[in-house]
């Protein structure tokens, strides 16, 4: 990183970070409602984590190394100590996905935003080699799907979650119904998990065909999004346990099975798909790096019918 602090743009030097023809590849994205429940509960640090999360875990899906974060923070009347709060956590975002944090803008509003409110936009860039992007155009059928297991919710789902909360008549300062240890807002603030350096670590093997950040669409909609052709994927189930936050969403919420999988990540925050050669290598490389890792099944030719099917999803997913 080059420039110094005050200035109107953040400089960085690719030649500096090892590049020696490499593409770009950018990423912006928010928090979502989940913002609403750190404004309530007070815990203000939890969301900078996601905010980075949520944009460095695009990129990283990509084939890239994230670069440098720059984020955007408004307010109604700026309150200097959730601010500072607020950057503690993207800070400590930016240290576990290797990123320079460059630059950011704060901007008071009077009038847009209820007292105490705040909007927060996060910005990231990194780069890959060209030639190494992903996801790679060789997957086939047969090819294993890995699962990374998550935090919990992550950053989707919240106006639902926050609904069910509403219904159950419950208090955030309360116990979480399904972790008697927090209160139900530390509970569900758990922040976004970071998969960047484990999953460069596998990238770099030079074996990973794709990667998917499981996100809003929940695991039916985002693995679509790295298959082509006739591809599809089988998912098992009952080769992880759903976490309890899910189980207890399903069930307080009376949630459909299939569309829980279409509205979180149920327990899987990123897949990756690899040869059956290299699965094995593969998942202790990222074992290595503190990841939980599951075989949840393989890559299927279907020429019709949904792209993703999750098999025994009503035995596996009792509440």
């Amino acid at each position: 990183m080059a420039g110094s602090l005050g200035g109107f743009g953040g400089l960085f030097d690719l030649k500096a970070a090892g590049f020696t023809d490499p593409v770009l590849i950018a990423a912006t994205d928010g928090v979502g409602t989940k913002l609403k429940i750190a404004h309530e509960v007070g815990i203000q640090d939890t969301v900078g984590v996601d905010l980075v999360a949520m944009c460095v875990n695009d990129l990283v899906v990509q084939g890239a190394e994230p670069l440098f974060f720059l984020d955007y923070f408004a307010t109604g009347k700026l309150d200097t100590e959730a601010a500072a709060e607020v950057v503690k956590g993207i800070a400590k975002g930016c240290r576990q996905s290797g990123s320079a944090l460059i630059g950011g803008e704060t901007a008071e509003m009077p009038g847009m935003y209820a007292p105490g409110d705040y909007d927060l936009a996060g910005f990231s860039v990194g780069a890959a080699e060209r030639g190494r992007l992903l996801p790679s155009n060789d997957i086939e059928a047969h090819d294993v799907v890995l699962g990374l297991a998550s935090n919990g919710l992550h950053s989707n789902g919240f106006s639902l979650v926050r609904k069910v909360v509403e219904v159950e008549g419950l208090k955030f300062d309360a116990p979480a119904p399904f972790d008697a240890s927090r209160s139900l807002g530390e509970a569900l603030l758990e922040p976004t998990r970071i998969y960047v350096k484990s999953c460069l670590a596998a990238i770099k093997s030079g074996n990973v065909k794709a990667l998917a950040h499981i996100t809003g669409g929940g695991l039916i909609e985002n693995i679509p999004r790295v298959l082509a052709g006739n591809l599809s994927v089988d998912l098992y189930a009952k080769s992880w346990d759903l976490p309890p936050v899910f189980s207890w969403l399903a069930k307080a919420g009376g949630i459909a099975r299939p569309e829980m999988a279409r509205t979180f990540n149920c327990g899987i925050g990123m897949v990756l798909i690899a040869s059956p050669d290299h699965a094995a290598d593969i998942q202790a490389a990222l074992q290595e790096h503190g990841e939980t890792v599951t075989p949840i099944d393989e890559v299927v030719e279907r020429s019709e019918g949904e792209t993703v099917v999750v098999h025994d999803i009503e035995d596996a997913w009792k509440v």
